[in-house]
């Protein structure tokens, strides 16, 4: 099913575009697939509506103001949407600059994620059923 395709919510402040959140099904998203925990973890559940949300951007005058959580909220309304199932997200429990476009623990537990493992120090795996 690899099309090269995705999707992507964007939040605006007024008509200005300020964040922007990648979700999207397994087959979608397989680069999360190239690290060997991940590959393992993802075959102990079925593949069929698997869904991954990725990554969040958010515009630097905008950060801290809750735009990611509403990028997430909206990505989980568009995938109940589209048929639900079981959404998976990596988000990084120490922001640094290379993880923080991943979201943060917090944010997705207050989405209803749990915490399934954690790899390493600063990398978790959650997921939550839509």
């Amino acid at each position: 099913m690899k099309r090269g395709r995705s999707h992507g919510i964007l939040v605006y402040s007024e008509r200005d575009p300020i964040g922007w959140c990648q979700y999207g099904l397994k087959d979608e998203l397989p680069r999360v697939d190239n690290r060997p925990n991940c590959r393992k973890l993802s075959l102990e559940i079925s593949h069929e509506n698997l869904w991954r949300i990725t990554c969040f951007c958010v515009d630097k005058k905008h950060r801290n103001k809750g735009v990611a959580r509403a990028g997430l909220s909206a990505a989980m309304g568009s995938i109940r949407k589209q048929g639900g199932g079981i959404v998976e997200a990596f988000p990084t429990i120490h922001k640094t600059t290379l993880t923080a476009h991943r979201g943060t623990v917090s944010m997705f537990k207050s989405e209803g994620f749990k915490e399934v493992v954690r790899f390493g120090k600063s990398n978790v795996l959650m997921r939550r059923k839509v």
